[in-house]
């Protein structure tokens, strides 16, 4: 007792007689601080990427080379495609602090007038791909001119979408399925996204390639071009960006265009994933491409974050997902982690605003 009180006092006279030494101690650990926070703010995809590593890790340890076998490490790849399509048409309009629930649904009803313009109508199925994408981009750009024209909330704009395109699909396809023999006899460029490609003892599929690219070139476009540097401003703050000059009306109405552009290209991606045109096919696709967002580190306020972020994401679900799987595990602890990660996610984007401000 006599030591430790000893030492407090000699703390105290120090601090009393060189306060400084206290501060620069305090300002070692805020600096820190700061600095990890100034680096998860310049690179966002940064903590999805290191979770994603490190589940990887983890998994790898526990199942050796059941996991780590390139067949395990591309079916992840496989098994994302769909998702990882559908994350880059969100991260864009959740970067102008928007939201899009209609992706899903576009994507469906893509599918499904690809696969109905060309048994129903008789259309090449070349020209039948372009009328699903052409399609996905007109639900797009109602969204948008409902958003940036109208003023409604990107929120209500894109729930009520939801409804109207999941009605139209059910109504419009009769809820008949195109069947995956029919398909390939027929029309085989419908399946082209999930032809295989081997390498070694990896498979991968057009539709992973694509998705990759994708990405890629997303990312480039929104870090390299006038367009990106302007969806990034308006999600920031709109009202600045229009006193800069930026056009916003016409940003956010070529953001939702685009969005169900990709979402078109999506539809395509499920056909060739599923082999089918199925109108009960991806319904979840919404709900699953906003947790890949949110765990790619996106912030839901818009005006920041990487579309690299939203791979890594959807990466992080599909590891999670195949590894308790190979584990045997009940398929309720992948949605039990997958949901403390999207309030983890949540919270770590809080803490890198509140911080920065």
């Amino acid at each position: 007792m006599t030591q430790t009180a000893s030492k407090g006092q000699d703390f105290e006279a120090v601090a009393a007689h060189s306060p400084q030494a206290v501060a620069e101690f305090n300002d070692h650990h805020s600096s820190l601080l700061n600095r990890v926070q100034h680096r998860l703010h310049q690179t966002p995809a940064l903590v999805p990427l290191i979770v994603l590593v490190l589940s990887i890790a983890v998994f790898g340890a526990l199942l050796g080379s059941k996991f780590f076998s390139p067949f395990s490490l591309t079916l992840i790849l496989q098994q994302v495609q769909i998702v990882g399509i559908l994350a880059a048409a969100q991260s864009i309009v959740i970067l102008t602090a928007g939201i899009d629930l209609s992706v899903g649904a576009i994507m469906v009803l893509s599918s499904v007038v690809m696969g109905q313009f060309t048994f129903r109508y008789g259309f090449p199925a070349e020209l039948a791909v372009v009328c699903g994408l052409i399609c996905g981009t007109f639900c797009g750009f109602i969204n948008g001119v409902l958003v940036a024209k109208v003023k409604l909330p990107p929120f209500i704009v894109t729930l009520g979408m939801w409804q109207i395109v999941l009605a139209s699909n059910f109504l419009y396809s009769a809820n008949e399925t195109i069947r995956a023999q029919d398909i390939e006899a027929n029309a085989p460029i419908l399946q082209f996204f999930g032809e295989k490609l081997r390498v070694g003892g990896a498979i991968f599929t057009y539709g992973v390639i694509f998705m990759v690219l994708l990405i890629l070139f997303m990312a480039y476009v929104l870090r390299h071009t006038a367009w990106g540097r302007h969806v990034y401003a308006v999600g920031d703050d709109k009202d600045a960006a229009e006193l800069s000059g930026v056009k916003t009306d016409r940003v956010l109405i070529s953001v939702y265009a685009i969005s169900g552009l990709i979402c078109a290209f999506a539809g395509w991606a499920l056909i060739g994933r599923i082999g089918s045109v199925s109108p009960t096919s991806g319904q979840l696709g919404n709900i699953e491409s906003i947790t890949a967002v949110v765990i790619g580190g996106i912030s839901l306020f818009g005006g920041r974050g990487s579309i690299l972020g939203s791979l890594f994401g959807a990466l992080i679900v599909g590891v999670f997902t195949l590894g308790l799987r190979l584990l045997g595990a009940d398929a309720q602890w992948t949605y039990l982690l997958i949901g403390v990660l999207i309030i983890g996610a949540v919270a770590v984007d809080q803490w890198i605003r509140k911080v920065s401000q």
